[in-house]
């Protein structure tokens, strides 16, 4: 599947809905922040179905980082690691680091499967301080004239956890968000 210059998708994820683009059309990117009001200091993540897409993006994966890639990914999980230099800054807000997540979601999968580079740049699918939508109606009652919103084979309502967001230093890893996945 081709994106088109500047196109936002809309999918639902094991956690919460999300919107996404490809990560290295600067005009989508932009346009994912002017949908959500979203604070252009604040940066995107890269979510793929497997850990191969995402390491081009990434500097160094430490040993400990590895085994929790093994253990809970796919799964509500967030690792933030240090940025290669294939990794845009438009995405990372300028800092030297990018958050990857591999969600376990059946929609998610088959939907990034056939995007070119199977990676997505990614963030919540609201408005700013709002809470993420719920299901597939509310997608398209909101946001279905500024994205492509994908039909998701279940339609079920999310839990509405967010991910366990943990930063990967060289020796150690920092918690910086509880959410679906408890270590």
């Amino acid at each position: 599947m081709k994106l088109t210059k500047g196109e936002v998708l809309a999918f639902k994820t094991d956690t919460v809905w999300g919107f996404g683009a490809d990560p290295r059309d600067f005009c989508a990117i932009k346009k994912i922040y002017e949908i959500k009001k979203r604070d252009i200091k604040k940066p995107l993540i890269l979510m793929s179905d497997s850990i191969e897409p995402l390491k081009k993006y990434i500097k160094y994966i430490p040993d400990y980082a590895m085994e929790l890639i093994e253990k809970y990914l796919p799964g509500g999980l967030t690792l933030i690691f240090e940025k290669s230099e294939l990794c845009p800054f438009e995405i990372t807000s300028n800092s030297n680091t990018i958050g990857i997540r591999i969600p376990k979601s059946e929609d998610f999968c088959a939907l990034v499967s056939k995007i070119e580079g199977r990676v997505l740049a990614t963030t919540s699918c609201n408005i700013s301080f709002e809470p993420p939508v719920k299901n597939y109606k509310e997608a398209l009652e909101k946001f279905s004239n500024v994205a492509t919103i994908i039909r998701p084979f279940n339609d079920d309502e999310n839990e509405n956890l967010p991910s366990t967001v943990i930063l990967c230093n060289n020796d150690t890893y920092e918690v910086l968000r509880l959410g679906a996945v408890k270590l």
